[in-house]
């Protein structure tokens, strides 16, 4: 048998009731046996199936991939929220940033305003003790990271109701310095609506609570990076 973890998140952990599972698996058992399991224990998950994305050991997995021995499997509805008319974009990619490319995608004819935050790689940090910096490694858990930057951005609708579209996307990889390495841009139609405060929550929240790492590397070495920050229960 294999026994391994399953995740749940957004709407699909609120309708099982739970955050994760352990579940025995014939050894070689497919996504697909791993679906009709779930429904097994958890009925009402029949109807949500259809769209649920699946990942196994952090990459998009498919009906007929077989599940490693031990694998951790995440269960998560499409990453695409907000209203249709409001556009939503969030990624986490190994790409270039196009920030033209991104903010032209959440403009709409009615957009007067946008505000954008970029993060980019120092090759010098002289805020506490100063160094250098050769290139920085970013590292994310994809399928939560995006699924948490969908509650980022339900969060900034939330509070700030005149945002039009919001862009999210964090740069993965080996990154070098002069390198933009995030984007939260918020649109809205006029400039006194929220829209500086939007931006500038969204980039403290994906701080807080997105799983996303970089590692520095420099002439003195290399070291993780580690935030402050310890999620509550309700986030």
């Amino acid at each position: 048998m294999n026994k391994v973890k399953v995740l749940f998140f957004a709407s699909l952990q609120a309708r099982t009731g739970t955050p994760a599972i352990e579940l025995e698996l014939p050894a070689d058992a497919s996504v697909r046996i791993l679906k009709q399991q779930i429904v097994q224990l958890f009925p009402q998950m029949e109807s949500m199936l259809g769209s649920t994305l699946v990942s196994v050991n952090r990459e998009f997995a498919f009906d007929n991939d077989v599940i490693p021995l031990g694998a951790e499997v995440a269960l998560f509805p499409p990453v695409s929220g907000g209203r249709a008319d409001f556009p939503t974009v969030f990624a986490i990619t190994d790409d270039v940033l196009d920030l033209d490319d991104l903010l032209g995608r959440i403009t709409l004819p009615s957009t007067g305003a946008a505000c954008m935050f970029t993060g980019m790689v120092r090759g010098v940090t002289r805020r506490g003790e100063a160094h250098d910096t050769l290139y920085l490694e970013y590292q994310a858990y994809q399928a939560m990271a995006e699924a948490k930057m969908s509650q980022v951005a339900d969060e900034i609708r939330a509070r700030w109701p005149s945002v039009e579209g919001i862009a999210i996307v964090q740069r993965i990889g080996r990154l070098f310095p002069g390198t933009p390495t995030v984007l939260i841009a918020c649109t809205a139609p006029h400039r006194d609506t929220g829209v500086f405060e939007a931006a500038r929550y969204g980039i403290d929240r994906l701080k807080e609570i997105v799983p996303v790492w970089k590692k520095e590397i420099g002439p003195q070495g290399q070291e993780w990076v580690e935030g402050g920050y310890i999620p509550k229960p309700e986030d």
